[in-house]
């Protein structure tokens, strides 16, 4: 069967080739391209459904990204050797794609809609994820979906003072800020990142910058439609329609949901008033399906008109702030007293119970992907229990909202970890959303901090967070930026971009757009807005604790860690581990040890003192060279005809001679020694073998001679 395969191609502005073609593989999508730089290739395909299913008034996108690990020459670990779930990181950049696609797609359009990325080939130092959102676009772009696209995604890092787009991932090592930046040919959508306390400029700069290379991607994109011929859009019809009834509800419902959302009720009482204005519109038994579809839609609309009205025009929220005001505020640590740390923080109706444990080497995170492996010393697990909205759900464990949540706030804080020998803890943080209403991520980034100086950790500075909002009249132009926002802000609102920072500056964020035309004015004010915020719940969580503690808790574990040569790495673990197992049972300590810059890196960790002091005496016994001059008591291990061999260090034997023995002369070994005895011997030499040669008579008088008259 022949095939035409399509072809076009980008600069990345230094010499970088990125090609996307189409034609040739996953013929039977909806639209599929091949994106290639270097030898990274990653095969995008969208289908969506001809027709949207019954009563269905969203958009059903899913966005899975893959990565096979046949791509990096790899075989899955686990029982079944195949790529299975998707993994935290694979979830992460499904989110990234997601966020981008998803306010492109027309707000009427409601068909099934299955958008796959998969990495088929891999360059170790070219990170896929910057390209994934680019090869989903250039799927739709090239397919008869309706999209308001091309969009696409670059990386913009700051590396030795110089922005870069799509680093290497050596580069990447080397930067000082990093952000996943999103948008259109005219519009940024989407920012997500982190940064080491970078100021608000810098931050701007880097998403300027960033645009000007989505704009070249987006050309190309344009350029392949071209040449695949442009596809007529196809037809749909998802939403039924009704003026009049929409005019009628508009006409009875609107003043009296608008003075409702100035009431400045909580957020329970406001739903239930609202829900009883909405009940009297589907009194109707005979409605149709229709009918109760376009009621509820409609009502929806004026919600949100009388919520975003009452904002712009009399600068007033639901809950009666003005749009600069942060809800109230109150955090304590120390709430859970078996917790190695602990923090309780609450802003307005969002409440956080974060813990945090101190483990072992032995308890890193083993990260086993195609492209990304080794191990990971900081967790951060973020949970949203239906309770905390006031809902029934089963707990099916984490979802793709509560990773990406989490990861968020693992970005925050662990910029301001202490690092090397100075954590020699792995950490888990664990924030259970015990109330949401609005930000429960940035409730997470602001407990954990405490949580965090409560445990004894040296963090850099505390870190706070917080989300920002914004109502934009895109006709009249006018706007206004929100502090705090409420979930129904959220909900109702053009943006929610979650910044987190210390005092000093910046150290990650999370924006995402729900309109086009956003003005680089409009955002500074946000950034600048969010700064204010920031630093105001800053102050707030240094009332609580302004500094870590100086020590851990009593019942927190310890940890020694210490060096020793490399050759004796293999005796200190012994056969088949023989050794090292033997030493954690009789101590009650868990010992790890491995190999770095040629060194033995030791770890002891236990929860008493005794234990530590132990384990640590027999690892320093079984390591420790022997000294000449040194003296030592020994214990007899072998007995033979010319002396005996001593024992003076675990596993380290030396010979005494029978000449050593004494001043006097011994004809033979019978009757001086028994095996197991202990003998007070000096080194005397250590010879080129490394055989030890001992002495016991240099340590006792020496006998006078007796002179003959």
């Amino acid at each position: 069967m022949s095939y035409t395969e399509i072809k076009t191609s980008f600069d990345l502005g230094d010499g970088r080739l990125v090609e996307i073609s189409t034609g040739k593989m996953a013929k039977q999508a909806d639209g599929s391209v091949v994106v290639k730089q270097g030898d990274t290739m990653l095969l995008a395909t969208v289908v969506s459904a001809k027709e949207a299913k019954p009563g269905t008034d969203f958009l059903p996108l899913s966005v899975d990204y893959q990565e096979k690990y046949a791509s990096t020459g790899r075989i899955p670990g686990g029982f079944l050797r195949r790529e299975a779930r998707l993994s935290d990181y694979e979830v992460l950049i499904s989110r990234l794609v997601d966020r981008a696609l998803r306010p492109l797609f027309p707000e009427d359009y409601h068909a099934d809609t299955q958008v796959m990325i998969s990495l088929i080939s891999a360059d170790k130092n070219i990170m896929p994820d910057a390209l994934a959102g680019l090869a989903a676009s250039a799927a739709l772009s090239v397919s008869d979906i309706p999209f308001n696209g091309p969009i696409s995604e670059v990386r913009v890092a700051k590396i030795d003072g110089q922005l870069v787009i799509n680093p290497t991932v050596a580069d990447l090592e080397r930067s000082t800020l990093e952000f996943i930046v999103a948008g259109s040919a005219d519009d940024i959508g989407m920012v997500e990142g982190e940064a080491n306390e970078i100021s608000e400029e810098e931050m701007l700069e880097a998403i300027e910058f960033a645009h000007k290379a989505i704009k070249v991607q987006v050309q190309a994109q344009n350029e392949l439609a071209e040449l695949v011929g442009k596809k007529v859009k196809r037809e749909y019809s998802h939403e039924p329609s009704n003026p009049e009834l929409r005019e009628t509800i508009y006409a009875a419902a609107y003043d009296r949901v608008y003075e409702v959302a100035k009431s400045g009720l909580s957020k329970k009482e406001r739903s239930s008033k609202f829900k009883e204005i909405e009940a009297e519109f589907l009194t109707d038994e005979e409605m149709d399906d229709d009918t109760i579809f376009l009621t509820k839609k409609y009502f929806h609309d004026v919600q949100s008109d009388a919520v975003r009205n009452l904002v712009l025009n009399e600068g007033i929220r639901l809950d009666g702030r003005n749009t600069r005001t942060v809800r109230p505020i109150w955090s304590e640590v120390d709430y859970l007293p078996a917790a190695h740390g602990s923090a309780v923080f609450t802003r307005g109706e969002t409440q956080s119970l974060t813990s945090v444990t101190l483990g072992a080497k032995d308890d890193e995170q083993i990260i086993d992907g195609a492209f990304i492996h080794g191990y990971n010393k900081f967790m951060l697990h973020y949970n949203f229990p239906a309770f905390s909205v006031g809902e029934v759900r089963p707990n099916r464990g984490p979802g793709r909202r509560e990773v990406g949540h989490g990861n968020l706030a693992m970005r925050s804080l662990k910029k301001v970890l202490p690092g090397g020998d100075d954590n020699p803890y792995t950490i888990r943080v664990v924030s259970d959303i015990l109330e949401s209403n609005g930000s429960s991520s940035m409730a997470t980034v602001c407990a954990g901090s405490l949580a965090l100086m409560d445990a004894g950790i040296k963090i850099s500075s505390p870190v706070s967070g917080i989300a920002m909002g914004l109502i934009m009249d895109e006709e009249t132009g006018k706007y206004a930026v929100l502090s705090d926002i409420l979930g129904d802000e959220d909900h109702l609102g053009d943006m929610d971009f979650k910044v987190t920072g210390t005092e000093k500056g910046i150290v990650a964020c999370q924006m995402d757009l729900k309109i086009n035309g956003l003005k680089w004015e409009v955002l500074t004010e946000a950034l600048n807005q969010s700064k204010e915020a920031r630093l105001h719940i800053l102050g707030e969580m240094l009332k609580t604790i302004d500094a870590p503690r100086e020590d851990y808790k009593p019942h927190a574990p310890r940890i020694v860690s210490f060096s020793i040569d490399k050759e004796f790495i293999g005796a200190v673990i012994g056969p088949g581990g023989k050794i090292i197992q033997e030493m954690q049972r009789e101590t009650g300590a868990t010992i790890s040890i491995e190999e770095v810059d040629n060194k033995g890196v030791v770890q002891v960790f236990a929860d008493n003192k005794q234990a530590i002091d132990d384990a640590v005496g027999r690892i320093k016994n079984i390591v420790a060279k022997p000294e000449v001059g040194e003296v030592y008591e020994g214990k007899v291990k072998t007995i033979m005809p010319f002396g005996a061999f001593i024992e003076i260090m675990p596993g380290k034997d030396g010979l005494l001679h029978i000449s050593e023995i004494d001043w006097k002369r011994f004809e033979t070994m019978d009757g001086i020694f028994e095996v197991g005895d202990i003998v007070k011997v000096k080194l005397l030499d250590i010879d080129k073998q490394g055989k030890l040669k001992l002495s016991r008579k240099v340590l006792l008088p020496r006998p006078e001679k007796n002179e003959s008259k």
